[in-house]
């Protein structure tokens, strides 16, 4: 399994699909140089961490804005599981399906939880990249279950 990118490290960019389109192709590339990027990685759509974890990013979201930074949301759901969960909690920022795994692998955060019948899903972890691509902040959790420290990663992307 790959590791995943270190502070410091060029980030590995990717192309998945934005949710609740199948066809409107998302490109880590074309959002990098307006500001920080946040990459929130995690496990499931519709599961309690995840749905805890997206409802405080969105708490979260105008002072992520107020930094210049977009926010981004990545999981193996589908696009049109995430239209519906973005939909229910209402998200204003965007969710990125990556079902070919192609950035959870690339992040190095590739998990399965057989007892739930997952595999090939994102462990949850947030990366902040700045302008040029560079990974300034990084977090994995140790469980799947763990959430990032909020204040903290807005300090961090406060610091671009």
């Amino acid at each position: 399994m790959t590791s995943s990118p270190a502070i410091g490290d060029e980030a590995p960019t990717f192309t998945a699909t934005y949710k609740g389109s199948d066809h409107e192709s998302f490109d880590l590339a074309d959002h990098l140089g307006d500001g920080p990027v946040v990459l929130a990685f995690f496990p499931g759509a519709f599961t309690p961490p995840c749905s805890n974890e997206m409802v405080a990013l969105q708490e979260h979201h105008d002072d992520f804005a107020a930094a210049g930074a977009t926010l981004l949301g990545v999981s193996a759901d589908s696009a049109f599981s995430l239209g519906a969960f973005a939909d229910e909690y209402d998200l204003e920022f965007d969710l990125v399906s990556d079902m070919a795994g192609d950035a959870i692998e690339a992040y190095g955060l590739k998990m399965d939880i057989p007892d739930l019948g997952l595999y090939g899903i994102a462990n949850r972890a947030v990366f902040v990249l700045d302008d040029e691509g560079i990974v300034a902040y990084s977090w994995v959790a140790d469980d799947p279950t763990n959430e990032p420290d909020y204040e903290e990663l807005l300090g961090e992307v406060r610091k671009l």
